[in-house]
């Protein structure tokens, strides 16, 4: 099927107003930063002298380092026990076909509709009355479980299509139930296991309501969860906001231009396999 020259341009001027409309606010916030303190710009305007202090200021302001650090061992924590957790259910239901999987595939599909605003609450009592609130772990363990329904589901999408006779030649060869899924089919996941840990991290590290909720110490928070603190303390100073928001911005945008290959076919292979 050929398209037409009417298509064609139709569908490049679309990309291009589609780029130039996300690409646009991170324009103005960064052109906005390099503005001088307890000034606001007016539009798209680049400044003078541009400030480029700003940036060292925020980072010292908002003790970045501290929160990077937290950012990276909440990613460690999570990501690892999530895949693994979700790569052996996804294992159980898609291939194994255990009993009672269409109704747990169906409970994991509901859990996908459920308001991430509304369960904040019920996780903020719950916390607190198990002593874990104000802590790392408090992020930790509800993330792990939030990212279950998405995780399971794309898990499954990859095991429930791989060939059944995969598994029954290794049992004929005498593989127990640990060495098909160990030696078989769990190198054969690793693209896809590898496509979610890149989203679950990228997640992960700009997760920002359960760390301004569950935690109030701010060193124990994420990057993404200090700009609620940092926006409350420098609301009226725009050009240092927008600097901190870029500085929170810039280890996520560094990782989706190096893993974009990974992250594009990772969204490819999901919307192909279902």
């Amino acid at each position: 099927m050929r398209i037409s020259r009417t298509e064609l341009y139709s569908g490049r001027i679309m990309l291009v107003v589609l780029m130039v409309v996300t690409i646009l606010p991170f324009i103005s916030i960064f052109i906005t930063a390099l503005h001088p303190s307890n000034t606001v710009p007016r539009g798209l305007e680049w400044p003078a002298e541009p400030q480029w202090g700003n940036f060292i200021e925020a980072f010292n302001v908002a003790n970045m380092t501290v929160l990077l650090g937290s950012s990276v061992y909440l990613v460690i924590a999570v990501v690892p026990i999530a895949l693994i957790i979700s790569t052996m259910a996804g294992f159980a239901i898609g291939q194994l076909r255990i009993p009672g999987s269409g109704i747990l595939l169906a409970l994991f599909v509901f859990g996908l509709t459920l308001p991430f605003s509304g369960i904040i609450v019920p996780l903020y009592y719950l916390e607190r009355a198990l002593g874990i609130y104000n802590t790392r772990l408090a992020i930790v363990l509800p993330l792990i479980a939030l990212y279950m329904p998405f995780a399971v589901y794309w898990m499954r999408a990859h095991f429930v299509n791989m060939p059944i006779e995969i598994s029954e030649a290794a049992r004929v060869d005498g593989a127990t139930l640990w060495d098909l899924f160990w030696r078989i089919h769990l190198p054969l996941a690793r693209p896809p296991m590898a496509s979610l840990g890149i989203l679950m991290s990228v997640w992960t590290w700009n997760q920002f309501l359960l760390a301004l909720v569950l935690v109030e110490d701010p060193a124990e928070r994420t990057m993404a969860g200090a700009l609620g603190a940092f926006q409350g303390h420098y609301a009226t100073n725009v050009p240092l906001l927008c600097a901190g928001t870029i500085l929170i911005l810039l280890p996520t945008l560094i990782a989706f231009v190096l893993f974009q290959r990974q992250i594009i076919s990772a969204l490819l292979q999901g919307s192909v396999k279902g």
